[in-house]
């Protein structure tokens, strides 16, 4: 009987500042389902120690770009996830 291959893709993921001390990470690889979005990669963050931490909309960068949490990932994206903002 043939089995299925699932498609996975892997995205480089950054992490800054206060998000990198929660995970004790600056910069990972996720290995994902195919379709998946920005959320699938932030939960899969949470599954790793320390990442239940993030808040539940962190604001991401996707290729240097500004994207919300339902955008599409492909396989050699990077994902920045960045804490909150201030500017003066």
């Amino acid at each position: 009987m043939p089995t299925t291959a699932t498609a996975t893709i892997t995205v480089r993921v950054l992490l800054f500042a206060g998000y990198a001390e929660l995970l004790e990470l600056d910069d990972t690889e996720l290995v994902l389902q195919s379709p998946a979005t920005i959320a699938d990669a932030l939960d899969r963050l949470r599954s790793l120690p320390g990442g239940q931490r993030l808040p539940p909309k962190p604001l991401c960068a996707l290729n240097l770009s500004q994207a919300p949490v339902n955008t599409p990932l492909k396989a050699g994206d990077e994902l920045a996830v960045l804490p909150p903002l201030a500017g003066g």
